[in-house]
């Protein structure tokens, strides 16, 4: 892959899957205005995370060179210079604004306060937030809520209370367990390779991780099962994906503790049959359920 590809990390815009949740639970994939609007707010989201992840390893360089993996990043390893990164994160960052914008003649987000708050958030998480124990893994999850928020505030969905609360015990989890990979990977010289797990442990980590796992688990459910659920979607029979999340959960603690994954979900996804199958599974699921 070329190293200007690599540096916007395009493997990583699957998160931005998140912001056609709304389309899916908010009964709207038969308004073409609305998925003009997904659409849009995805392609933005792709963009302005990229721009996020140049500036992230334009900062991290120095840190990258002692992580045996992150030491082959574009930036870390010189085969893109400081200048041209640069460069290429403004570009991505004034397009994705655009798009949200109208700019390019299409539909303007309803709420583009979302895409200025992951920016200015992820400003303060690279400039120092990320050196503060447990705040860091929040401020991840805040950008999938983000997301979440742009896929339906952002298109004129209200988006469902529990279905919020679920994605964000869900990205907890998948931030405490990335934190928990991270610990155990050495690093190459005598300096910790991400400063703020000096703070962790791992019997803390996997205290964190059951809670979340948990929680998240118990959010789905009371979701599944609750009147406004039920009314909006017109069945009961959403708990029968409740086993598909569970199951996920319990493969990607499995990966984390005995396949030493768990550092980063989209490569998880990607290279692990089972969780692939089940996601399959549940979006099938869902899909069925609610058309």
């Amino acid at each position: 892959m070329p190293p200007l590809i690599q540096l916007l990390r395009p493997h990583q815009w699957l998160k931005n899957g998140f912001v056609l949740v709304g389309l899916l639970f908010g009964h709207a994939w038969s308004n073409a205005e609305m998925h003009t609007q997904a659409l849009a707010a995805f392609v933005a989201f792709c963009l302005i995370s990229s721009a996020v992840y140049v500036m992230n390893d334009i900062l991290d360089r120095e840190a990258d060179r002692r992580h045996p993996q992150k030491c082959l990043r574009p930036i870390a390893s010189g085969r893109v210079g400081i200048g041209m990164a640069l460069a290429l994160a403004a570009v991505c960052l004034v397009v994705g604004l655009g798009l949200i914008s109208g700019l390019f003649g299409l539909p303007a987000s309803k709420a583009p306060w979302v895409f200025v708050s992951y920016v200015l958030m992820n400003v303060a998480y690279s400039l120092g937030l990320k050196h503060v124990v447990i705040l860091d893994v929040f401020i991840i999850a805040a950008g999938f809520m983000l997301r979440i928020f742009a896929g339906t505030l952002g298109i004129g969905i209200a988006p469902s209370h529990w279905l919020v609360l679920t994605g964000l015990m869900l990205t907890l989890f998948l931030g405490f367990a990335k934190r928990r990979a991270e610990i155990e990977v050495p690093s190459t010289s005598e300096q910790p390779h991400r400063r703020v797990l000096e703070q962790y442990s791992l019997p803390l980590l996997d205290q964190f991780i059951t809670l979340t796992a948990g929680a998240t688990v118990i959010t789905y459910s009371l979701y599944t099962v609750s009147e406004e659920t039920i009314a909006l979607h017109g069945t009961r029979w959403l708990i029968v994906t409740v086993p598909c999340v569970l199951y996920g959960l319990l493969r990607y603690l499995y990966r984390l503790h005995r396949r030493g994954g768990g550092g980063d979900p989209v490569r998880e996804l990607l290279r692990d049959p089972h969780l692939m199958g089940v996601a399959l599974l549940w979006l099938g699921l869902v899909i069925g359920l609610l058309a």
